[in-house]
C-alpha cells in the first residue's frame, strides 16, 4: 500500500556505511526496533486492515512530511470533534433546564388541582351513592321490561292476532295463518314453563292458548266448507288459501275428515249430475245442455254405447285426480305431515304404549281413496245402465266383447286409483256378469243344435255350424288378444272360453265321426281337426288347446294309415299269404312251410294275378280313398306310409318264399315246384309301382 511505501532516505540507515558509522548507533537500534515492530505486526489483524483502509479512504499519500504530520492531524480531528461534541452537549443541558422549569409548574398545577378535587369528592360522596344505587335499580327494572316484553311477544298473543285468529268477521288470509302458527309455537313452549316448579303461569298461558287455538281451527274449518261449496275444480288454477288452509287443517285429522267428506259428497253429486247429462243432454233439473252430445244418441250400438260410457268414466276420473293432486298434493307432503303431526298429538295416541309405532299416512292411497268417493254416484249409474245392456244381450260375441272391454277398464282403473277401490269393484263384478251371460248364451247356442251333430256331410266337410262356431272363435280371439291380460296367464285365463265356445262342438264332431265307418270317420274328424287347428294357432295363447289338437291328429293319422294299409293288403289279394307267415313267424319250426295253404300252387299262383292286376293302379286307388281330406300333404303322407308298411310285408313274404325253395333243393327227394316260379314279383318292383 502507499502508505507503506518506504522513502529511499530510509535505506540509507541500513547500509554498511551506516553499520559501521559509530554515531549511527542508537539511530540503528531505533530503526532496527521500527523494523521489528513492523515485521512483528499481523497483516490479518482486523483493526490494522480497517486501518489502512481508512488511510486509503483518506488518499493519504506516503510522503515524508505526511508521515510528520500524521499524528498531529490525527490529534486535531479529534480534538476538534470533542469541541462539537460538548457544544451539543451544552444545548441538551439548556433544554433540559427549560423541561425542569415545566415539571415545576406542572406539578404545582396537579397540586392545586388535586386539592379542588378532594374537596369536591367528599362535598358530592353521598349524591353519588345514591344516583350509583338508582342506575342499579334502573338496570333491573330494564332487565325484567325486557323479559316481559320478550314474554309477551313468545307467549301471549296481541288483541289483533287474537282477533285475526278467531273473529269470524276477519278474512282467512296472511293475518289469520301467521296468528295461528304463532298460537301454535306458543302452545309448544309452554311445555318448557311446565318444566319448572312453579307451574301456574306455564298452565295459564297454555289453558289460553288451546282456546284460542280451538276457536282458530274452527273458523278454519267454517271457511274451508264454504271454500268447498263453490270450488271450481276445472280451473286450472286452484287458489293457494285453500291449498294452504287444508294443509294447516290436516292437523285437525277429525276436522280435516269431516271437511273430505263434504267435499266428496258435493263432488259425487256434481259428476252424477254431469254423467246423467252426458248421457241424456239434460241437466239433473231437466234443462237441455247444448255444449253436450249425448251418449245415448251418439252410440250406434251396444258396445259403442258402452264403450263411451267406460270412456266417459275414465276421463272424469283422470280429471278428478289431477284436480285433488293439485289441492292435496301439488305441494309436497305438507298434508301428509300435517295429519301425522295431529295423529301423534291426539289423546288416544299420547295414551298408547310407547312402543307401538305411529300409523303411516298414505298420500296418494288416501287421494285415490278421495277420487273413489267422487266417482261413487257415477259409478252406480254405470253400472245399472251396464246390466241393463248386458241382460239384454243375446249375442255371444258381443257379450265377450263386452266383458273383455270391462276387463280392460277395469285393469285400467286399477292402475289409476287401487284394485280394491269401489269403481274396479263395480267394473269386477260387471266383468262377471257379462262373462256369465256370455257362458250362458254359449251353452243355449250348443243346446240349439243339438240336431246338427246328428248327421255327418257327405263329403266329409266340417259341417256348417263347427264352421260358424270357429268363426265366432276367431272373432273372440281377436277381441281377447287385444286384452290386458299378463302373458304368463294368457292361456290359463282364455281356457275357460275355449271350454264354452270350442269344446262342444270338436267333441260333437268327434261324436258325429264314431257313427261313419272308417275311414270316412277319421277323414271327417280330421277335415274339422285341421280346421280348428288352422283357426287356434294364429294366437300364442291357445297352444296348450293346438298341442292337445295335434295328438288328436296323430290318432286319426294313425287309423287312416292302418287303413290304407289294411286296403294294399285286402286289393292285392296278399291279405291270406301276408297273414299265414305271420303265424308261421312266431314259430320256431318252419320246415312245414310247404304245408300252408297260401302257399299252395293254386292259391300262389291266384295272388300273384290278382297282385298283378292290383298293382298298375294301387296308388292312385289308395290315393282316391283318400280325397275328401282337405290336407292332400297329409293325405299323399299317409298312403306313402301304408305303402312302406306294405312294402315291408311283401319283403318278409319274399323271403318266406326263398326260404321254402331253399329247403326244397336242400331235399334230396324234393321234386316241387319252385314257388319264386308262381310268385315271380320283388320288393323292388313292388316299390316301384306303389312309389
Amino acid at each position: 500500500m502507499s502508505s507503506l511505501s518506504a522513502h529511499p532516505d530510509d535505506y540509507g540507515a541500513l547500509s554498511p556505511q551506516g553499520v559501521l558509522n559509530p554515531t549511527a548507533g542508537k539511530g540503528a537500534s531505533s530503526l532496527s526496533s521500527k523494523v521489528s515492530a513492523v515485521l512483528s505486526a499481523s497483516y490479518a489483524d482486523t483493526e490494522f486492515r480497517e486501518s489502512l483502509a481508512l488511510l486509503d479512504d483518506r488518499q493519504v499519500h506516503s510522503t515524508s512530511e505526511t508521515r510528520r504530520t500524521l499524528r498531529l492531524d490525527l490529534q486535531k480531528e479529534v480534538i476538534d470533534s470533542n469541541g462539537e461534541i460538548i457544544d451539543e452537549f451544552a444545548k441538551v443541558a439548556q433544554q433540559l433546564r427549560r423541561i425542569g422549569n415545566t415539571m415545576s409548574k406542572l406539578n404545582a398545577s396537579y397540586q392545586e388541582i388535586k386539592t379542588q378535587i378532594t374537596g369536591a369528592q367528599g362535598a358530592t360522596s353521598s349524591a353519588l351513592g345514591e344516583a350509583s344505587q338508582l342506575l342499579s335499580q334502573r338496570r333491573q327494572i330494564e332487565k325484567k321490561q325486557a323479559l316481559l316484553k320478550k314474554f309477551n311477544e313468545s307467549f301471549i298473543l296481541s288483541p289483533d292476532e287474537t282477533a285475526a285468529l278467531t273473529l269470524t268477521s276477519e278474512p282467512v288470509d296472511d293475518r289469520f295463518f301467521s296468528a295461528l302458527q304463532k298460537a301454535k309455537r306458543i302452545s309448544q313452549d309452554c311445555e318448557v314453563l311446565l318444566g319448572f316448579e312453579k307451574q301456574t303461569l306455564g298452565l295459564e298461558v297454555m289453558e289460553q292458548t288451546s282456546k284460542q287455538l280451538n276457536l282458530g281451527f274452527q273458523k278454519l274449518y267454517r271457511w274451508v266448507q264454504r271454500e268447498f261449496k263453490t270450488l271450481n275444480l276445472e280451473n286450472p288454477q286452484l287458489g293457494s288459501s285453500i291449498r294452504r288452509a287444508l294443509r294447516v287443517l290436516a292437523e285437525r285429522s277429525t276436522l280435516f275428515q269431516n271437511c273430505l267428506d263434504s267435499f266428496a259428497e258435493t263432488r259425487e253429486h256434481v259428476l252424477s249430475d254431469s254423467f246423467h247429462a252426458a248421457l241424456t243432454g239434460n241437466s239433473g233439473t231437466g234443462a237441455p245442455v247444448a255444449s253436450v252430445k249425448p251418449i245415448e244418441l251418439a252410440a250406434h250400438d251396444t258396445l259403442r254405447y258402452v264403450g263411451d260410457m267406460l270412456a266417459w268414466a275414465h276421463s272424469a276420473a283422470v280429471g278428478e285426480r289431477e284436480a285433488l293432486e293439485v289441492l292435496f298434493i301439488s305441494d309436497g307432503d305438507e298434508i301428509a305431515k300435517g295429519i301425522q303431526a295431529g295423529r301423534e298429538n291426539e289423546v288416544w295416541r299420547l295414551a298408547a304404549e310407547e312402543d307401538e309405532a305411529p300409523a303411516h299416512f298414505d298420500a296418494a292411497a288416501a287421494l285415490n281413496e278421495l277420487v273413489d268417493r267422487d266417482m261413487s254416484g257415477a259409478a252406480r249409474l254405470l253400472r245399472q245402465r251396464v246390466e241393463q245392456v248386458i241382460q239384454t244381450n243375446e249375442e255371444v260375441i258381443l257379450a265377450y266383447k263386452l266383458a273383455n272391454l270391462l276387463n280392460f277398464y277395469k285393469s285400467t282403473f286399477s292402475r289409476l286409483l287401487s284394485a280394491s277401490s269401489s269403481l274396479v269393484e263395480v267394473l269386477g263384478a260387471l266383468e262377471t256378469e257379462a262373462l256369465r251371460q256370455f257362458r250362458s248364451l254359449a251353452r243355449d247356442h250348443v243346446a240349439t243344435l243339438q240336431g246338427d251333430f246328428q248327421h255327418m256331410p257327405a263329403d266329409l266337410r266340417p259341417p256348417d255350424f263347427f264352421t260358424d262356431a270357429l268363426e265366432q272363435l276367431s272373432a273372440i280371439m281377436a277381441t281377447y288378444e287385444t286384452s290386458l291380460t299378463a302373458a304368463d296367464d294368457r292361456e290359463a285365463d282364455f281356457e275357460p272360453v275355449l271350454a264354452e265356445v270350442f269344446d262342444p262342438f270338436i267333441s260333437g264332431c268327434a261324436n258325429m265321426a264314431q257313427a261313419s265307418k272308417v275311414p270316412s270317420n277319421s277323414i271327417f274328424f280330421l277335415n274339422c281337426l285341421l280346421a280348428a287347428r288352422s283357426t287356434l294357432t294364429r294366437y300364442t295363447f291357445t297352444r296348450p288347446h293346438v298341442l292337445q289338437l295335434e295328438e288328436k291328429m296323430g290318432k286319426q293319422r294313425a287309423l287312416l294309415v292302418d287303413s290304407q294299409y289294411q286296403f294294399l293288403r285286402n286289393e292285392s289279394g296278399l291279405d291270406p299269404l301276408i297273414s299265414s307267415l305271420e303265424t308261421v313267424k312266431q314259430q320256431s319250426n318252419r320246415k312245414d312251410l310247404q304245408s300252408l295253404e297260401a302257399l299252395q300252387p293254386s292259391e300262389l299262383t291266384h295272388a300273384s294275378q290278382t297282385l298283378d292286376n292290383f298293382l298298375p293302379a294301387a296308388l292312385m286307388d289308395a290315393v282316391e280313398n283318400l280325397h275328401r281330406l282337405q290336407d292332400s300333404k297329409m293325405a299323399r303322407e299317409v298312403t306313402e306310409q301304408a305303402a312302406e308298411r306294405f312294402c315291408a310285408d311283401f319283403e318278409r313274404v319274399e323271403e318266406m318264399l326263398m326260404m321254402v325253395d331253399e329247403q326244397e333243393d336242400e331235399d334230396e327227394d324234393g321234386d316241387g315246384q319252385r314257388l319264386r316260379a308262381l310268385f315271380p314279383r320283388t320288393s323292388g318292383e313292388i316299390r316301384v309301382l306303389l312309389s
